[in-house]
């Protein structure tokens, strides 16, 4: 368990190879379910070591930007997108409409802030089922989870750029009008002044991991696992879900591609999970069985 914590640390200091480290870091929170009696404590533990795995697997690829960017895909998504489109991407159709030159209307800082507080949206949802609603937590954390896991597999499989990235390097058709531009980045520095840099630094991460979304693709399994607990949970659920889509596409920071991958990714797992459920249960209990035996031992 302490390897599992300790290898996505130390893997540039030791030169660990990817496979090492999520392999180590996979099998943390299990090792923890064999360990320590089941409690509220231990559950939010083992969440925790899933996301501290799914972290490490999202934040490899972008060890080495020269071999990341050699891989990069920039132009399907501004192919599929200039389609949905009907001949320009969405991203700038919206801002060209909407955005006005060196101002933000509060609606946009609205947009601004529902990407930013999206890093607690999936584990709120999460904590909020463990607290009130204990019974369904496990298929709820387990389908919120997934839809992480499920995303970083294909943030190596097919690492895929952003619009602003893509932006950026001239891909992206604009016509007469203005470029695409990142405003979430232009409205942080103007919020957060020289700290931005440090800051976004910090919590970027991977920056070219567009498909799917797993901002709106996990904002889609919390909504789905709120509307499973009632009509007002579902309500409040949906209406940041579709806040951020919106705001993830005007703001340039996501395909509407990506959104469709991301909740198709979302309704997969839910869809999956009576079929998983058999296999999954036979796991749980054989965990159970060594937790009981360690703790007897």
């Amino acid at each position: 368990m302490a390897l599992g914590a300790a290898a996505p640390v130390v893997r540039r200091r030791l030169r660990l190879r990817p496979s090492t480290v999520i392999g180590a870091a996979a099998t943390a929170p299990a090792a923890l379910c064999v360990a320590v009696p089941r409690s509220r404590a231990r559950d939010v533990a083992v969440a925790c070591l899933q996301m501290w795995a799914y972290f490490a697997a999202y934040e490899m690829p972008a060890d080495d930007p020269e071999r990341l960017r050699a891989r990069v895909r920039v132009d399907y998504p501004v192919r599929s997108d200039t389609v949905l489109g009907l001949g320009r991407i969405p991203s700038v159709r919206l801002q060209q409409a909407l955005h006005r030159e060196g101002r933000y209307g509060l609606w946009e800082k609205v947009l601004v802030w529902s990407h930013w507080v999206w890093f607690a949206v999936p584990h709120t949802t999460a904590a909020y089922v463990l607290l009130r609603h204990r019974d369904q937590f496990p298929q709820a954390a387990a389908r919120i989870y997934a839809t992480f896991d499920l995303g970083a597999v294909v943030y190596w499989a097919v690492p895929t750029a952003p619009p602003w990235y893509a932006a950026e390097t001239g891909r992206i058709d604009h016509g007469d009008g203005p470029p695409l531009r990142r405003l979430m980045r232009e409205y942080g520095e103007r919020v957060f002044g020289a700290r931005w840099g440090q800051l976004y630094g910090t919590l970027g991460g991977n920056p070219l991991a567009a498909m799917p979304s797993l901002h709106f693709g996990t904002s889609v399994a919390a909504a789905q696992v709120l509307r499973d607990i009632g009509p007002v949970q579902g309500v409040i659920g949906w209406t940041y879900a579709s806040t951020l889509g919106f705001a993830l596409v005007y703001l340039g920071e996501h395909y509407v591609t990506d959104l469709i991958a991301g909740g198709a990714l979302a309704e997969g797992v839910r869809r999956s999970a009576p079929r998983a459920a058999r296999p999954l249960g036979r796991l749980a209990r054989l965990v159970s069985r060594l937790e009981a035996r360690a703790q007897r031992g």
